[in-house]
């Protein structure tokens, strides 16, 4: 057949900072994903756009061109609402493992469709696979069965969900074009939008452990994100939260788990607990439940049955102990003081060392590598005192993490007044699908 369009035309239109057209963006997004489009020339055309920037207009044509590019799911058979969450990725971030369920609670249906970590950032299915027996791939049917049954469920996605949107993610991050807001909100948004779900809250990460290090550039990425789901008509709300230091005390797979198994059951670090209701809180309100409690819930065993009900969905065993590292090595307090800073970068940074994370998606992940924090800023600490401790299956990785976290701490005399987690909040005022009013005048 014969193309309506070249690519290089559409290259230079955008080297050239010109607007492209509608039809310049489904061609080229339809292209790509059918191979017509080769992914030197869609580097190219990436870079162009991380260069020069997208209109709103087109960031929604592009966006809208990645869900075209596959299937949508649906979930109106459910007869309840649904409420999904998203984080841009952060150190320590376990937030999904104990909201989803405790989300459920509620009646509203949790279809946390979640991906794997890259780079100093966790992903959700590796934490989840440290589970015995525990399997992320779902079909769409057993994915529906477990939202009618369960409430929650935490999966991989699908593989008909914005194909697009895999292409371009893998080859951003090969060539440099990650850190662009356009790419980001699209890539985030199509994938999201495509799932069905509706309502949406995302978790805007803001530090040296996100992808935005400040305030500005994470409000501008909420601010898109918020704006493509009301274009797609979908309640979008977002919260701008802190990521200079970790989330919690863990970072790493097993780590984590454990650690979100003490929120549920009424435990856990503060910000850990902080943020998860803020974010139930959030997806509650938007789901038409905003007299539900979700502290109580964490309080009365309710979350944990959630939780266990959904761990058994899906093969694990909530019983099962989690793996420990065969190997440790502890950080302690050059000096005594108070812990002024923590940098998620590094800790980050040391966890994927030790065998958290990956440097291409094809790498294996140990289920056991972290980093445990004793120690979070504005904590007294002694000369000598344990800070960190490090767990892996390779004792050799040690040195590589050490030198990562080298300056990952300081310890001074005073701490500045400590900002709240939640550092601000945006939404759309779209009414959530399953809360608009029939012609009939009733609720869904």
């Amino acid at each position: 057949m014969t193309e309506p369009f070249d690519a290089v035309d559409v290259i230079r239109a955008k080297r050239d900072r010109e607007v492209l057209g509608n039809e310049q963006i489904d061609w080229v997004i339809d292209a790509y994903t059918r191979g017509v489009v080769a992914d030197e020339q869609m580097s190219a055309l990436a870079m162009a756009i991380f260069l020069n920037g997208m209109t709103r207009s087109e960031i929604a044509r592009w966006t809208n061109a990645m869900i075209n590019s596959g299937e949508r799911m649906d979930f109106s058979a459910l007869g309840k609402p649904t409420a999904d969450k998203h984080s841009t990725g952060g150190v320590g971030d376990k937030i999904t493992l104990p909201l989803a369920p405790l989300v459920a609670v509620f009646g509203v249906a949790v279809p946390q469709l979640s991906g794997r970590g890259l780079g100093h950032t966790g992903g959700t299915l590796d934490k989840l696979e440290s589970i015995p027996g525990w399997r992320a791939q779902l079909s769409n049917e057993e994915i529906m069965d477990q939202l009618r049954d369960v409430g929650a469920v935490i999966c991989a996605a699908g593989s008909g969900l914005a194909p697009a949107d895999k292409k371009l993610y893998a080859l951003r991050d090969t060539t440099s074009t990650v850190e662009c807001v356009p790419l980001i909100a699209s890539s985030i948004m199509s994938k999201k939008i495509a799932e069905g779900t509706d309502s949406l809250v995302l978790d805007v990460k803001v530090g040296s452990g996100a992808f935005m290090k400040n305030l500005e550039n994470a409000r501008e990425l909420a601010r898109t994100m918020v704006d493509l789901g009301a274009d797609a008509g979908v309640r979008t709300v977002a919260l701008l939260t802190d990521m200079s230091t970790p989330l919690g005390l863990t970072a790493g797979n097993a780590l984590e788990v454990r650690e979100s198994v003490e929120v549920l059951a009424g435990g856990g670090p503060a910000d850990v607990v902080e943020l998860t209701l803020a974010l139930a809180r959030e997806m509650l309100e938007s789901a038409g439940r905003p007299d539900a409690d979700p502290e109580a819930a964490l309080r009365d065993g309710r979350a944990m049955d959630a939780w266990n009900a959904m761990i058994r969905a899906q093969g694990g065993d909530p019983d099962a102990p989690l793996p420990v590292a065969r190997h440790t090595e502890t950080v302690t307090a050059r000096a005594s003081g108070v812990l002024t800073r923590l940098d998620a970068y590094d800790v980050g940074i040391a966890a994927w060392r030790l065998g958290a994370g990956r440097s291409r998606k094809e790498d294996p992940v140990q289920a056991v590598a972290g980093v445990e924090i004793h120690a979070k800023p504005g904590d007294t600490v002694s000369a000598g005192q344990p800070l960190l401790t490090l767990h892996t299956d390779t004792p050799e990785r040690f040195t590589r993490a050490l030198e990562a976290l080298a300056g990952a701490f300081d310890i001074g005399g005073t701490l500045e007044e400590p900002r709240s987690i939640v550092l601000d909040r945006l939404a759309n005022d779209v009414v959530p699908r399953g809360l608009r009013t029939t012609e009939t005048g009733g609720a869904r």
